[in-house]
């Protein structure tokens, strides 16, 4: 879920980037116009998006954690490979 969220918010920030630099928003050319249901719906997944990326900041331990248990130090069968 997490990189589903953040390849969300990149696209998302990558079309504001757009909307800056050339005033082009490609969501709502690709939609049908801002007010579009299916445009607002992409605006809402994406802020949906933006929010639960926030919990990343609160979690970036518990990630390293998790992943320091997927190493095998020498197990039988392993000799010290990384999964």
């Amino acid at each position: 879920m997490d990189r589903v969220a953040l390849f969300i918010l990149m696209l998302g920030g990558l079309n504001w980037g757009s909307v800056g630099l050339f005033r082009f928003d490609f969501v709502s050319w690709a939609f049908g116009g801002p007010g579009a249901i299916v445009s607002r719906i992409v605006y809402i997944l994406i802020a949906l998006s933006a929010v639960w990326c926030i919990s990343l900041f609160f979690r970036k331990n518990e990630i390293i954690e998790s992943e320091s248990h997927h190493v095998h130090h020498g197990s039988p069968g392993h000799a010290g490979r990384f999964d």
